[in-house]
């Protein structure tokens, strides 16, 4: 068994508490699975009797009297009826379809129509089940309908959402054991998507992930956007994969993609197709933060994809970049430990080469922070080479502040301090016990 102890603990901390656990992330990665299996063999452990535990997959035919919410929702309370506490799974709930409220159609159940009002739907359902004393309730879903982060936003602050990632370094490690300088050089390539981990030929990872974008996300992102099938879509996806961690907006992508296919693309539609990619968890965004003005500033963003393995299928894993890789999953790790990542910028006053004063921009790749814990973060693919060392450094010795200044380099070695007293560690160190 894969383990998920975070998102373990994350709903062993919400049971009970009179509201229903929601849990989303991008396609495939393990949400059915981290209720079906952990959580449920949890609980059976904990004493629950599995009378309790009330699973429904609604993608099952043989539960297709239930895709009506009001049957559901009589059919659930009618099963925990003069139990102590059920635990009640609903899984896969964009089945679930919206009908009319019956009051208004003489009793009939019919199938609500896009503008229609007074309707009832999965939210009425899981949250009139949530105020029930004696259910604590629990839904994953799939597909365009429970896909989008705008499905927190239906439920507001009535609901628990627990946002689930692709398997993280420490996860993939702790299933593969063995090396960390193996495991990770594997972790960059092929991600951390839990079915992807589990096949053992490369040619059978990469045909997974690459039909994933095809046969699953963007599907998913044109049904719930009502889109046809966009080349557009497709290209902007490419850009982004090429050049991950890179400051980006609009414009520059716009730019981009006119360069490679020689035709327009207005910064809206960049915008807006960003926002797709992003609702759908495939893209995260950092955004640029003044470390001396203390703020965030400007529209330029650096954009990660969720899962290395899914950004290097959109390459066909022709010519992947280590560095952006590195990056890539330096960012995603601090996010899954909690952090709040920004990249950190600053403007520095200097003379140039005519004695002229100018000011000059400097960036540091991350600038985390977690309660008390404040770290620069530059990240490199080997710092042996002198023009390197002194590229990464220069912007923490014209900082000279009080913050704690780390240098993560792809190379198995021990944390150590150089001459400045900046920390230098190794990326599988900094992952599995650093940032802890």
């Amino acid at each position: 068994m894969i383990k998920r102890d975070k998102y373990l603990n994350l709903l062993i901390s919400n049971k009970e508490n009179g509201f229903p656990k929601v849990i989303t992330g991008v396609r495939r990665c393990g949400k059915s699975y981290l209720l079906k299996e952990i959580y449920k063999q949890y609980l059976l452990d904990q004493g629950v009797s599995e009378d309790n535990i009330l699973l429904i997959e609604l993608d099952d035919d043989k539960n297709s009297k239930y895709h009506d919410p009001l049957e559901l929702g009589t059919y659930v309370r009618e099963r925990c009826k003069g139990k102590t506490m059920c635990y009640v799974f609903l899984d896969e709930i964009q089945e679930v379809y919206t009908i009319v409220n019956p009051n208004l159609t003489d009793g009939k159940h019919v199938l609500a129509r896009k503008n229609d009002e007074h309707v009832i739907s999965f939210v009425n359902v899981v949250l009139g089940l949530s105020r029930e004393k004696n259910i604590d309730l629990y839904v994953t879903g799939s597909n365009s309908k429970m896909l989008s982060t705008d499905i927190i936003t239906e439920f507001r602050d009535k609901a628990v959402n627990i946002n689930l990632s692709p398997l993280s370094f420490e996860e993939f490690f702790n299933f593969k054991s063995g090396s960390a300088a193996e495991a990770f050089y594997e972790y960059m390539q092929f991600g951390g998507m839990p079915l992807t981990v589990l096949k053992e030929k490369e040619d059978d990872k990469k045909e997974y992930l690459t039909n994933l974008f095809e046969t699953t996300y963007f599907k998913d992102i044109l049904e719930h956007n009502h889109l046809k099938r966009s080349e557009s879509l497709d290209e902007l996806c490419n850009i982004i994969s090429e050049q991950t961690g890179q400051l980006l907006n609009s414009k520059r992508i716009a730019d981009t993609y006119r360069s490679v296919k020689h035709e327009s693309i207005d910064k809206e539609t960049v915008e807006k197709y960003l926002g797709f990619y992003k609702d759908a968890f495939l893209l995260r965004q950092a955004g640029r933060y003044d470390i001396k003005g203390g703020s965030e500033i400007g529209a330029l963003r650096k954009y990660y994809f969720v899962d290395t393995g899914l950004r290097n299928a959109r390459l066909n894993f022709v010519f992947p970049d280590e560095g952006q890789m590195l990056e890539n999953i330096i960012y995603n790790e601090l996010i899954y430990n909690g952090y709040t990542v920004n990249i950190g910028t600053f403007d520095n006053v200097e003379k140039d080469e005519n004695g002229k004063s100018i000011r000059k921009t400097y960036e540091v790749d991350f600038y985390a922070k977690k309660n008390n814990r404040f770290y620069y973060i530059q990240v490199a693919d080997n710092i042996s080479d002198s023009k390197t060392r002194q590229r990464e450094i220069k912007p923490y010795v014209l900082l000279n502040d009080e913050i704690i200044k780390i240098i993560v380099i792809n190379k198995p070695v021990n944390e150590s301090r150089d001459e400045h007293g900046y920390t230098i560690i190794g990326v599988t160190d900094f992952l599995l016990r650093y940032i802890k």
